[in-house]
């Protein structure tokens, strides 16, 4: 008998945790097909019936991180929040001790980016997906600033470059400075007067 939606949508969703998970611990070279099953509960016959290549499900790992993301629960349990709030919020989470600490819940933007520049279409078009709405978040933050996206653009850039760094590094000392400095200039990009970045 065959499963119903529902039944397939979960199974799908286990799959793709799964994948997130390893990928950020492994890298995409690193991790099986096989692995990714068994990590969901799985076996590798399924595999196909919800994916058509392990690109495809590098780009689903990857896409999935704007629903699954270690900031989902503080975003939603702020209230109405103003965009700048938000943003200031989401800087000083990005850049956390926490984030940094779980591996498994890692953004894609500094947990991947050497898998996904080598990835094929569909895990780099997910990716600039993710790096446009993170991107889109902070220009809503500085609409005002006549140059809202290119500051919104520098944000992104610090924070995911400090976070790139920060994983980098043996030095605890180093990757708290890194992250101390990438979130002091975000902070100012967000919140000074418009002009140049």
């Amino acid at each position: 008998m065959p499963y119903n939606s529902a039944h397939k949508a979960a199974t799908r969703a286990r799959i793709v945790d799964a994948a997130r998970r390893l990928f950020n611990q492994y890298g995409f070279e690193q991790v099986s097909i096989d692995q990714v099953m068994s990590g969901a509960g799985l076996t590798r016959g399924g595999f196909y019936h919800h994916f058509a290549s392990k690109d495809a499900l590098y780009a689903a790992a990857v896409t999935s991180f704007s629903t699954c993301n270690p900031f989902r629960a503080r975003l939603d349990a702020m209230p109405a929040a103003s965009a700048q709030a938000l943003a200031r919020m989401l800087i000083d989470v990005y850049l956390s001790d926490e984030v940094l600490a779980d591996v498994e819940a890692q953004c894609p933007l500094y947990a991947l980016p050497g898998d996904v520049a080598r990835a094929g279409l569909p895990p780099r078009k997910a990716y600039t997906d993710l790096i446009r709405n993170l991107t889109g978040m902070y220009s809503r933050a500085l609409a005002p600033a006549p140059d809202g996206e290119r500051r919104a653009q520098a944000i992104v850039a610090l924070c995911v470059g400090g976070m790139v760094l920060a994983r980098t590094t043996d030095d605890a000392g180093l990757r708290h400075s890194l992250r101390a400095a990438a979130r002091t200039q975000a902070l100012d990009l967000l919140e000074r007067a418009a002009g140049p970045v």
